[in-house]
């Protein structure tokens, strides 16, 4: 099994309620980081632990602005920075300029999966937009703990329920007042991804009249994870 491991939410976590103190932000990480790999191995014959974080420079806010502008007066531990740097070179992980942490892992499972197939990759993080992917994914949340095998329904689902429910997250919602319940009815009999597509562009139109492509791709784009 390989393992994609996005610690851009650790490294964020080992950073709080630490006083400043660089090493003992580091030592939290490397305890949590062994203890959940340890738990997988459990399961699972890891052949490689393959880390990833501190991607910048997101395209997605060039393409709308108020991408994820709901976050920019959320205040920063003040090590976050350093502990990336930190991390980088301890575990020399992964880290790209242009879009997100998780298009990178997403990229790199979609590459392995190809050549090893999709029960021997497991992605490991606590972000829902990898349920987007018909992967097996870890959430290591210590009220989770849960391994997901997402089939390609299922993540065709999630992935078209978000276009419609919206991302409160990141700042994207073009379906306002359109929630889980409308989402189940809508989806109920849809198998394909033309299916998917198709009941979430109606309503685009119905929403967007003239406006509807426009609006459908730049959700889209906004929403959907970069695998190659």
């Amino acid at each position: 099994m390989i393992v994609l491991f996005d610690a851009d939410s650790l490294v964020y976590s080992s950073c709080c309620g630490v006083d400043d103190i660089l090493d003992e932000a580091i030592g939290k990480f490397d305890q949590v980081f062994m203890s959940i790999i340890n738990r997988l191995e459990e399961s699972y014959e890891i052949e490689k632990v393959i880390t990833f974080n501190n991607s910048r420079g997101n395209f997605r806010k060039l393409l709308d602005p108020n991408y994820k502008a709901n976050r920019k007066k959320q205040e920063h531990p003040k090590l976050l920075n350093k502990m990336h740097e930190e991390i980088a070179a301890i575990y020399s992980t992964k880290s790209c300029y242009g879009m997100e942490t998780d298009d990178l892992v997403a990229t790199y499972w979609k590459k392995l999966t190809d050549q090893l197939g999709q029960n021997n990759v497991i992605i490991v993080s606590l972000d829902k937009d990898y349920k987007q992917l018909p992967c097996i994914l870890y959430n290591y949340h210590y009220k989770h703990q849960t391994i997901s095998n997402i089939s390609y329904k299922e993540s065709l689902y999630n992935f078209y329920s978000q276009m419609i429910i919206g991302d409160s997250a990141d700042n994207v919602n073009y379906c306002k007042g359109y929630g889980k319940a409308y989402v189940k009815r809508l989806f109920q009999d849809c198998e394909t991804n033309y299916q998917f597509t198709k009941k979430t562009y109606e309503l685009y139109k119905e929403i967007y009249k003239s406006k509807a492509k426009l609006k459908y791709i730049q959700c889209y784009n906004l929403l959907k994870l970069i695998t190659e």
